[in-house]
């Protein structure tokens, strides 16, 4: 393969942090390594305080905990996502209550999002999907009027702005995953932001086994061991301070695309206005379902690389128990492809990607 969907850039600081971790023997949870990266990313994004967690989708089992939320429970998820932002919904014990997509930038429907709430309704999870945010004013609004949490899972979107401000600052917990495909990697790990001294306090002793902060060995809450390893730390702070550039060459990236996909039968996952869309993946919609497989089968033997877009979460048989509906995410998932994203692309790369889509409907005229 010639090109991968993602691969890392590790062009920074990462040996280096890491050899200093080995060479001190500060290599577990212990370091200065994770200090510097919670201030770091805490002060990126805008919060008071950030978390390191040993990967994403704890982050959000983390949040889950320390907003109290339990079995009888409600809280409202976008259906086309990965599925790590439901499983931690679940495993509380409470119900996922899937929303269908807006057409135009992927996000989560506001509008559904009313339709779903009910008297059990305790949160909603927002997911800014492939790096562009979610129309924050809307779902702020809703929260509000109803008084729900609202957790924002910020995997994909590192970076990315609605109307000026981060995503991750909007909701009462924002959580980040640092797996190997994201904007900026640990390798795994992720973050538990928040601007609440109640909730941080709640984040770090469910992370850290329930150890009571004053008294050795006395744990006096229900907790586990998601914390993040100094190499972790060290891995993720190179990264970071590379972040600004990532984003810059990903957001070209997409403008590359743009360029020369003009004029073929494919729509481009756009910016919509009043954000920054970070681009985590470029993401296209072929004409009709049976396309899909025939151009991803045309790109590999090009050696190029794709995905499909997610697959609705409702669908799944471990949530498909409702029959639920949910048409626009349900055709999303059906026609999307993502496409090579990552940061090393240069134009004439992501030129012969696109001159291979367009020999393939070349073809078929």
């Amino acid at each position: 393969m010639k090109y991968y969907v993602y691969q890392p850039c590790l062009t920074g600081n990462e040996k280096k942090y890491v050899d200093e971790c080995i060479d001190s023997s500060w290599i577990s949870s212990k370091g200065h390594f994770v200090t510097d990266f919670e201030k770091s990313f805490s002060e990126y994004i805008g919060t008071k305080y950030a978390a390191g967690v040993c990967n994403g989708t704890v982050s959000i089992q983390v949040a889950m905990k320390s907003l109290g939320i339990t079995s009888g429970d409600e809280v409202i998820c976008p259906t086309f996502t990965y599925i790590a932002s439901a499983n931690p919904i679940a495993e509380t014990g409470a119900n996922v209550v899937f929303v269908d997509s807006l057409p135009d930038t992927w996000q989560m429907d506001p509008e559904d999002i009313k339709r779903k709430i009910t008297s059990k309704t305790k949160a909603i999870m927002v997911v800014h999907l492939y790096g562009h945010p979610c129309d924050m004013d809307s779902i702020m609004k809703i929260a509000q009027e109803h008084n729900l949490y609202v957790i924002e899972d910020c995997a994909e979107a590192i970076g990315s702005e609605y109307k000026g401000k981060k995503v991750g600052s909007f909701g009462d917990i924002a959580c980040f995953s640092f797996f190997g495909n994201k904007t900026i990697t640990c390798g795994e790990g992720g973050m538990v932001l928040t601007s609440s001294d109640y909730l941080h306090a709640r984040i770090l002793k469910i992370k850290g086994q329930g150890l009571a902060k004053y008294r050795e060995y006395w744990h006096d809450t229900m907790g586990f061991n998601y914390r993040m390893t100094n190499i972790q730390a060290a891995l993720g702070l190179a990264q970071f301070e590379q972040v600004d550039k990532f984003i810059s060459q990903k957001r070209k990236i997409a403008e590359w695309y743009k360029k020369y996909l003009t004029g073929l039968p494919v729509e481009l996952h756009k910016e919509s206005e009043g954000v920054k869309h970070t681009f985590w993946m470029n993401s296209l919609l072929v004409e009709n379902i049976e396309l899909r497989p025939e151009l991803r089968e045309f790109m590999k033997d090009k050696g190029i690389e794709t995905r499909p877009t997610f697959y609705p979460i409702h669908t799944m048989p471990i949530y498909s128990t409702k029959y639920e509906k949910h048409p626009v995410a349900e055709d999303i998932a059906l026609r999307g492809i993502n496409l090579p994203s990552y940061p090393a692309l240069t134009e004439e790369d992501v030129k012969y990607i696109c001159g291979v889509i367009k020999e393939f409907y070349d073809k078929r005229l």
